[in-house]
């Protein structure tokens, strides 16, 4: 009895999706919480003002809106709930991974994958690993273990190997599974710990997490495996990248340099509600173009609300209220919360690239409750989800074709008894 109800309520857990875009409402929630020990019983930092949970609580509600605003057009819009239904009508089927890996590959389908666009992304990723690597020979040593080598990390070079590196390795785990994919993941995983910055490892693993879990079965064990590799990276990198600053002297351990960061950043929106409105824009343009003019705009942040030149975040509210006040804050976020949910209704049916897409936006934006929207990079990615919702919701009849042709294709592969070589991290 005690094996069925086990049964039971493990089924019913590997059926929750996870990653809708009601975990971000939870994870801010949960930097709150992270918060709490330095702002409450430490003495470390000052408590903040109630006003800037309101700020957090008006945030909340118009993410929630932009998230129900697709059902609220659907309503009153019949062509876009006639596109929505016909989305929701495609079954794409499991993907199918060919034997290129295998040692009985033929030549012939060697010569096809160096044709494919499967290639053409296995080169994307290899340029991004490349491009890493010589970014840390430029620099002449491991921006983790030395601070001066750290301020000059965020490179041209590196930008562009992490937007390579980023988007193909996704795009290759959700579209082109295979075991040889995974060792370019924990190659250039590594890189980007090398680094010194949190976000970049972070946002890599996570993005692929969210994937996988969108692409493949993925078990619970396999789930916890992901999210506790995530804990430990960003408790150590923060860890070990702050202790190698040459001019600081920090007296906390890892758990309280953690919850200690959460409580400063509140605390700085803290701050930044009274100045409401007053960068009149430049943060988000300074965001835009400063890194092309060497500007941080986390810098500029620092300088408006403390009066000192150091790079400064400020949560997932701060820029806006500093740019717009409160109304550009909430429409960030009714936006963020429309974007995310339509490209989620999309990827749950389409799968391949817009998971990967809807992958690395869910996982950027996660890390965005603490650093703000302030990175060039993830407002790019942005760009090109807008583009990829747009696409596919006005190419839905196109897609849809597409689609069925791919799952006869696969049910014919499967009919002659090829199973292929990709790794199934589900599945029993």
């Amino acid at each position: 009895m005690n094996l069925k109800i086990n049964k039971n309520f493990k089924n019913k857990l590997e059926n929750i999706d996870i990653f809708n875009p009601y975990i971000f409402i939870i994870l801010i929630l949960a930097f709150i919480v992270v918060a709490i020990p330095s702002l409450y019983f430490s003495g470390e930092l000052p408590s903040p003002s109630f006003q800037v949970y309101i700020c957090i609580l008006i945030g909340i509600l118009l993410f929630i809106i932009g998230v129900k605003f697709p059902d609220i057009i659907i309503r009153f819009s019949k062509s876009f709930k006639n596109r929505i239904n016909d989305l929701k009508r495609i079954n794409t089927g499991k993907s199918s991974s060919s034997k290129l890996f295998d040692y009985s590959t033929s030549k012939s389908e060697l010569l096809k994958f160096f044709k494919s666009l499967e290639f053409i992304i296995v080169a994307i990723v290899s340029i991004g690993i490349i491009l890493q690597i010589t970014n840390f020979l430029i620099l002449g040593g491991i921006p983790l273990f030395s601070g001066v080598l750290k301020a000059k990390t965020a490179t041209k070079i590196w930008l562009f190997s992490y937007i390579f590196f980023l988007i193909g390795i996704n795009v290759l785990l959700s579209k082109y599974n295979r075991k040889i994919y995974y060792l370019l993941l924990i190659i250039g995983l590594g890189l980007f710990t090398l680094t010194g910055y949190r976000t970049t490892p972070i946002a890599i693993l996570l993005s692929v997490f969210i994937t996988l879990y969108y692409s493949k079965n993925m078990k619970i064990r396999y789930q916890i495996m992901f999210t506790c590799l995530i804990a430990i990276l960003l408790i150590a990198i923060g860890f070990v990248a702050v202790q190698a600053i040459e001019w600081q002297s920090w007296r906390l351990n890892a758990l309280e340099l953690i919850s200690y960061r959460a409580g400063f950043t509140l605390n700085i929106l803290d701050r930044s509600l009274p100045l409401a409105g007053s960068s009149h824009g430049n943060l988000f343009y300074y965001t835009l173009t400063g890194f092309f003019k060497s500007v941080d705009p986390r810098v500029i942040v620092g300088e408006i609300v403390l009066g000192d030149n150091q790079s400064i975040t400020s949560t997932i509210f701060g820029p806006a209220i500093l740019d717009f006040s409160w109304i550009g804050m909430s429409i960030q976020m009714f936006l963020i919360g429309f974007i995310l949910k339509l490209l989620h209704m999309i990827q749950k049916h389409i799968k391949g690239i817009a998971t990967a897409l809807y992958g690395i936006m869910l996982g950027q934006t996660i890390i965005w409750i603490e650093t703000g929207p302030t990175d060039l990079v993830v407002w790019l990615f942005y760009l090109l989800g807008i583009i990829a919702i747009i696409y596919y919701i006005y190419n839905i009849d196109g897609v849809a074709s597409v689609s069925g042709k791919n799952q006869n294709y696969n049910s014919d592969i499967d009919n002659e008894g090829v199973n292929g070589n990709g790794i199934d991290i589900g599945g029993d």
